[in-house]
């Protein structure tokens, strides 16, 4: 095979870690992103030399200020439109502060019918699933929504 072949056959990722981090309350912890006014978690894409859960971690704690434990992978996200694989993660907050950064407007303590109201189905269904307690889920979607599992 030549290279040129190779090259168009061969698909490229995006690796994202994103926590559901859930307070003793059972409120969960969402941002209202800078780029776009969409409520989502917390998480952004890992870097190449840092685990999946030390990502989650760093990830929560820039955008939110809250530090956090993590208990278990909940997830796996495949938007097939862009090629981004999320790898989503419960955890339990271990102290900070709320705060909002250059991708967060907004930081807040939503409960499960908030998350539906505010979060589109693909990303709604994340937190929904980490509560769940049957993870981790395998999901497709293609941006905005959900692609039923064959």
């Amino acid at each position: 095979m030549s290279k040129s072949q190779d090259s168009k056959s061969t698909p490229l990722h995006s690796v994202s870690v994103a926590g559901v981090v859930v307070r003793e309350d059972g409120k969960l912890l969402a941002i209202r992103r800078a780029d776009n006014g969409t409520w989502e978690l917390p998480g952004g894409v890992l870097e190449l030399d840092e685990s999946p859960e030390d990502g989650v971690a760093r990830e929560v704690w820039e955008e939110t200020g809250i530090h956090v434990e993590i208990d278990q992978l909940t997830g796996v996200y495949k938007n097939v439109a862009r090629g981004i694989v999320a790898l989503v993660f419960r955890c339990k907050p271990s102290g900070g502060m709320e705060r909002t950064s250059a991708e967060s407007t907004a930081v807040d303590w939503l409960t499960p019918t908030e998350v539906t109201e505010r979060m589109s189905e693909v990303y709604a269904v994340r937190l929904l699933d980490a509560l769940s307690g049957d993870s981790p889920h395998v999901r497709s979607h293609d941006g905005r929504r959900l692609i039923a599992s064959r």
